[in-house]
């Protein structure tokens, strides 16, 4: 083991989702919400320094949508997945833009070219299916392919979303 980052406690475990950008020497860490109706709050997607591997250092996270908004639509809110910048001639890359999954509280877009104060440039919050046995959205895992179209789904029944990038 080179290193070990370890924020729980104080915050809840589960961390789910490491993202990195190599160019500028940070990671994208995003914890997994695991419990309904903000139980586990907060969920955050933290931006760390990883200049030097031995010693990760979180210098911020990604502003979240106040809890009231979306603790009490049901089922679970916070952060989840992030788009993993995959090395395949059709995924789109970016070293400044972060895609996290939320699920109640959709897909954010996060603009890091300040990496010490991200800010949110988008979000894709759709109603809740008709079925949604939780009776809210549940937007679960995130890909973006090479002309920016970005594919989201709903963990339960809710079905592929399909969205054009406007930044």
């Amino acid at each position: 083991m080179v290193s070990r980052w370890d924020y729980h406690p104080p915050y809840f475990g589960f961390t789910h989702t490491v993202v990195p950008f190599f160019d500028r020497n940070l990671l994208i860490v995003s914890d997994e919400c695991t419990r309904t109706e903000g139980a586990d709050w907060p969920k955050l997607v933290w931006i760390v320094d990883g200049r030097t591997e031995t010693n990760p250092v979180p210098i911020s996270t990604c502003p979240l949508p106040p809890l009231d908004n979306f603790m009490r639509r049901g089922a679970r809110y916070g952060a989840h997945n992030l788009y993993e910048n995959l090395p395949k001639p059709n995924a789109w890359k970016s070293d400044r833009i972060v895609l996290a999954t939320f699920f109640n509280g959709g897909l954010r877009a996060y603009d890091t070219s300040n990496p010490y104060q991200p800010a949110e440039i988008g979000y894709f919050v759709p109603e809740p299916p008709a079925r949604a046995p939780s009776g809210a959205i549940q937007i679960n895992d995130v890909f973006v392919d090479e002309r920016q179209i970005v594919y989201t789904v709903d963990r339960h029944v809710g079905g592929l979303y399909t969205l054009e990038m406007e930044f």
